[in-house]
This record gives structure tokens, sequence and C-alpha cells, in this order.
């Protein structure tokens, strides 16, 4: 039977200088908004571009905002306008860098949410969808030889799978034989167009767009709106130049598209080496010279086969055919920050745009933002730690502070290897699987489940429940054989004194949880408030919710929060070891690594599984060992998902050290992984 701590070495865990602990606090928090009120600063080019956020109202329901105007802007001197369109699971602050630098050189800046993401209403439905499918580049396909073949399923997996099937393309390829269509392919991004052409600051003439991996094809279907459009006075509207960040190309033939009325004016290629997704790279395994000496590619470029070179300009920007292909040594999601190709676009914007600036395309402050704002947001998060040292010595978290189980119930040298590499094993062998299923494929009422990658995450969560339950339950008949009960204090689940005493531990950790990741919220939606940026890199994580996103936070969370205690049980209490006992910073932090390693072990796997063959020039390893089915969006985010599993494996391991149950750790764990997954994620 497992017996607490002695209470003199549990009273020893209480932080023994209370004034240390709310000092620690106040100094994160400050620095947290020293960090955003400075990034504040050069997002607003210090005073000299204004930042507005808005609602642009159409028929399809509000599209959010985030528009850059430099002070030189005016009604008397318009300046040229940029559409930016972000990419999948991102929102408009991922267009940050591009906008920062436009608007520092003259230009309005307009960044909006699209279609599923951020703060606009409509969903990805109103993308639209079809019943089949292209399995090769449009124009390519034939029914022969079943690269245009029928699909069924849900409907996100039937939106996911006509991502690149744009709304301006052939009736063939746009409608079914059901009445399904794909209804506007830009997201949006038409009536965000429309509505930067209207602004009386700009100049209408002088447009162009720029947009990320879903956000091209959004840029292509603007282009191919505005096609031959004009203003009142006549004059043409159409964009002028069009740069694509990791773009699909397709092949410009009359049974594609009505090439007689449709043409794309200055296209910039922003090509990433390492893109995982297999249709930025023409379905090849590497991005290589062999690209260049395809017919999509010197198409594209307007040369021949021998001619087409990277980093090169074709064609003329006076008459539209300007045409040129960067190559950026960089994979698909930093692709939005590349100093290399900001600079590129930067110069191909000013060009197109007739934008004379002696500001260098190389001056760049868009990324001093993002470190000021990753910093925020590590002091915000480490700030959790000192709030929560305070709130323990609180009489109401008493009874959440149970104290370790007894150290002879730790595992024997054997016994915790081999679990370890259970773990370790079961972790990586049903990533890649099933977080595609619940992407795509996984029978969850679309109603409720709404959030696409979110249900990605449930597919895989619901997996490894299964798996920790099933173990659970051999242990548990292993015990009863042997004439024990199974302990359940030593899997940091009771509190050892009792049904009563276990029931009031739930509560205090329940709500001690609920109070740091409340804290958390709170400061974020604080910034967001006095300086319009939330807590961030690059990409998304904690968004404030509108009224939609806390409802799907309520559906989610139960799945959240049984995986991240059954994780936590196996790990933290199961795997305990001599670490765990000590005090010291130096047995601390051995115990967080041990603990890391077991969270992580398993996407590390896959991350090596992707990446160690790509780099080598052989692929991608999922589409190479695997298919590229199982490639693309749960490859790429395993860039966001590492250094959260690692802030997870800090918080968890502290919990745990700090009472002695695994309920804080994975109940804090569960909130911000399921804010992160709901707050600004795609949404059906």
């Amino acid at each position: 039977m497992s017996t607490h701590m002695n209470v003199e070495v549990f009273e020893s865990r209480r932080p023994r200088n209370l004034k240390s602990a709310l000092l620690l606090l106040v100094v994160l928090l400050a620095v947290a908004t020293a960090c955003m009120f400075v990034a504040d600063r050069v997002q607003h080019d210090n005073g000299r571009v204004n930042i507005e956020d808005g609602i642009i109202e159409t028929s399809a329901g509000d599209i959010a905002y985030k528009l850059y105007i430099p002070s030189t802007a005016t009604a008397q001197d318009p300046a040229p306008g940029v559409l930016l369109l972000h990419g999948y699971q991102n929102d408009h602050e991922t267009n940050a860098a591009y906008a920062i630098e436009l608007a520092r050189r003259g230009y309005v800046a307009l960044s909006i949410d699209e279609y599923g993401h951020g703060a606009t209403v409509p969903g990805l439905t109103k993308r639209g969808y079809v019943n089949h499918v292209v399995k090769v580049n449009y124009g390519n396909d034939s029914e022969a030889d079943g690269t245009y073949a029928q699909i069924s399923g849900p409907i996100r997996y039937r939106i996911l799978m006509n991502f690149s099937n744009l709304s301006f393309f052939d009736k063939r390829y746009t409608t079914d034989d059901a009445g399904n269509s794909i209804t506007d392919s830009s997201c949006g991004g038409i009536d965000a167009y429309t509505y930067l052409a209207s602004l009386p600051y700009v100049d209408d003439t002088r447009l162009g767009l720029t947009g990320h991996s879903m956000g091209t094809w959004s840029s292509w279907s603007v282009a191919a709106a505005f096609s031959g459009a004009t203003n009142e006075a006549g004059e043409s509207i159409e964009p002028k130049a069009i740069v694509l960040q990791c773009g699909e190309l397709f092949r410009e033939l009359p049974s594609v598209y009505d090439t007689e009325k449709i043409h794309f004016n200055n296209v910039l290629l922003l090509q990433a080496k390492y893109d995982e997704f297999s249709y930025f790279r023409d379905y090849q395994p590497n991005v290589n010279d062999g690209l260049l000496k395809t017919p999509l590619r010197y198409e594209f470029l307007r040369t021949s086969s021998t001619a087409a070179a990277w980093d090169k300009t074709y064609g003329t920007f006076a008459d539209g055919t300007a045409r040129r292909m960067e190559l950026l040594i960089t994979n698909h999601r930093l692709t939005t920050h590349d100093s290399h190709g900001l600079a590129t676009a930067m110069e191909w914007f000013g060009t197109a745009l007739g934008q004379r600036t002696s500001m260098d395309p190389t001056n760049q402050v868009a990324m001093i933002k993002e470190w000021l704002v990753l910093a925020a947001m590590l002091a915000t998060r480490l700030a959790m730690f000192p709030l929560m040292s305070l709130l323990l010595v609180t009489p109401i978290f008493r009874g959440a502070q149970q104290g370790l189980p007894d150290s002879s119930t730790i595992k024997g040298a054997g016994s915790w290897l081999l679990a370890a590499l259970i773990t370790i094993v079961c972790s990586a062998c049903t990533f890649p699987f099933m977080t595609q299923l619940g992407h795509g494929l996984l029978p969850l009422p679309e109603s409720i489940f709404k959030m696409t990658v979110g249900n990605g995450f449930v597919g895989w969560y619901l997996s490894l429940i299964l798996i920790m339950v099933v173990t659970s339950i051999i242990g548990a008949r292993r015990a009863h054989g042997r004439g024990e009960r199974y302990d359940w204090q030593a899997a940091g689940l009771t509190s050892g004194n009792g049904a009563g005493q276990t029931a009031l531990m739930i509560f205090e950790s329940t709500l001690l949880a609920l109070l740091m990741a409340g804290m958390v919220y709170g400061v974020n939606y604080g910034f967001v408030r006095l300086f319009d940026l939330d807590l961030r890199f690059i990409w998304p994580f904690f968004r404030p919710f509108n009224a939609e996103r806390a409802k799907q936070f309520g559906v989610y969370i139960p799945i959240f929060a049984l995986f991240y205690l059954l994780n936590n049980s196996k790990i933290m209490a199961g795997q305990r070891t001599g670490a765990s006992y000590r005090e010291g910073i130096g047995w601390a932090l051995l115990d967080w690594f041990k603990n890391f390693v077991l969270m992580a072990g398993g996407i590390l796997c896959v991350v090596a599984l992707e990446y160690v063959p790509f780099f080598m020039g052989i692929g991608p390893g999922a589409d190479v060992y695997l298919t590229p089915t199982f490639g693309g969006p749960f490859m790429s985010i395993l860039i966001l998902f590492v250094p959260q599993v690692l802030f997870f494996s800090i918080s968890c391991t502290f919990c745990y050290r700090k009472t002695g149950n695994v309920w804080t750790g994975a109940l804090l764990a569960a909130l911000l992984a399921c804010w992160i997954v709901t707050g600004g994620s795609a949404i059906l």
C-alpha cells in the first residue's frame, strides 16, 4: 500500500519565500507587457503606420480584417494597395511580416481572416466542394487513368480534397451531379479586394495580391475574378502583381479555364525547397533543378525547358507577363517570414506597382516583432508557475497537495525502459495514420465537431486513450491476480485517503488549473485590446474566443482532458524515478527531461522519419515511406507541435512535483492545447 511522503518533506515543497514568488510573477508579466509594447511600436513603424481592425459585411457573412495604413496614404495622394491571404490553419496575423514591410514602404496592406479562420464568420463550407477529386495537376487529369475520380465521405473530407479546385475552373471541375459546387475559392478574398479598391486613400489602379499556401489558391481566384475589371473612370483595377508563397501552379489551358478572358499579371512564385506538401512540389519527391524541365514550370515562366532557371525574371512588367520562381532554403510554414522571400517580394511589388522607395528590400523589422511577441508568450506562460506557488499556500488549495506516493512503488530499470519504449512506439506509429483519419474520414458529427485539424488530434488522442485504457485494465487484472488492489494513488489519480479526499483533490486541482490558464487568457485578452497583438510566434497559438469557437472549446475539452489525464498518469506518475523525489534544480531538470522524452519521443521519431530523408535529398519520409496521403498538414504541423509538448512536459512535471497528483498538470495542458486548437484554426 502506498503512503504519503513525510509531512516535513512535503511542507518543504512549499515556496520558502512568498515575496520571491510574487516578485517573479510581477516581473514576468512586466516583461511580457514591455515586449508587447515594443512589438506594437514595430508594427506601427513608430507611429508612421496606422492600424485598424474591422469587419467587411458580405452576403456570406462578416469577414474580419486588419488594415495597415501608412501616414503618407491620403485621399489627395492615394497609395498602392496589397491584399494579403493566409494559409490553412492560420489567420490575418500570419501575414504580419508582409503587411509590416509593405506598410513601411508606403503600401496600404489589407490582411483578412479567410473563410473558416480567425474571427471571420463563414466557415470553410462556404468555399464549396464537389464529389470528385483531381489527383494530379489540373489539365493533366483523366477518368481513364483514375486521376479524375469520384469521392464520398464527410463534408470536411470533400472540402480538403478540393482545396486546389478553383471556382473559376471549368464546370467539369467545379460542379457535380448532386448539385454541389466550388462557390468561392477566394475564401472571401474577392469581397476583400473590392473593399480595398474602394478605400479613398488607395490607388485602385495599383493593386496587388499575396498569399501563402491555401492563400495562393485564394490569390489565383481573386486575380481571375478581377481580370479585365475597371473602375468608374474606365481604368483597370485588376491585380498588377501576384506573389505566391508556396503556391501550386496549373497549366494555363482552355480545358482548365477560359484563357481568353482570364489572365494573371506579373506572377512571382516563392518556392520552398523543403515544402512538405506534394502539390506545391508538383508531386515530385524533391524541389530541384529537375522541376524546371517540366512543362508546368517552363510554361509558367513562358520560356523553354533549357532556358528555365531559378531566381530569374522572364517577360516584362509593363504588359503583365513578368514571371519568376525564387528558390528559398526553408520549409513550407517558415516561408511567410523568410527574409530572402520578403526582400524578393518587396522588389517585385515595387516594380510592378511603380512604388518608388529608398528603403532597401533587405531592411526588415518584422521578425523583431515576432521575437518580441514570442518572448511575451513565454514570459506569460512561465508566470503560471509563481502564480501556482502563491495559490498553493492558501487554505483553499491545501487539498490539491497530496505528496508523492511512497518511493517503493517506483518501477525497476527494466520495467521502466520497456514501458518507455512502448509509449514512444505507440505514439510514433499512430500519429501519421490516426491524425489523417480524424482530419478527413473519422465519422464525427460535423455539426458538433467543426474543427478540421482538431478532429485530426481527436482521432490520434482517441487511439492513444484506447491503448492506455487497455494497458491500465491489464495492470489492474495483474494486481488482482496477485491478490492486490490496483494502486490508483501511485497512478496519480487518487489521494490515498478515501473518496471524499480524492473528490476534494480533483475539485481543487481543477480550480487551480482553471485559474492558471485563466490568467494567461486574461493577460492575452488585455494584450489584444491594448496592442492588437495576441500571444503567438508566427502562427496562431492563443487567440481570444468568439462565441462559436468558445462552443467548440466546450466540445473538444472533454477528450483533451481525458487524454492528458491518462497520459500524465502513465508518464508523470507511472514512470516516476528517483529524480522525482529529489530537491534541487539539477534533479528537477533530470525529472523533466525524462518526462519530455516520454511525451515527445514518438513525435521526435516522426520528425526524424519526415525530415532526415528530406534533407538527404530522398524526399519527405511520409511521402516516400508511407505514401503522400500521410504527408502534408500533420507533418508540417510538427514544427508547431513539438515546442508545445516541450512546454507541456515542463508544466506537467512542475505541477506533479508540487502536488503529487496528475490532475492539475493534465488539466492545465488540456486547457492550453484545446485553446490552441479551437481558438484560431480552421472551422467548418
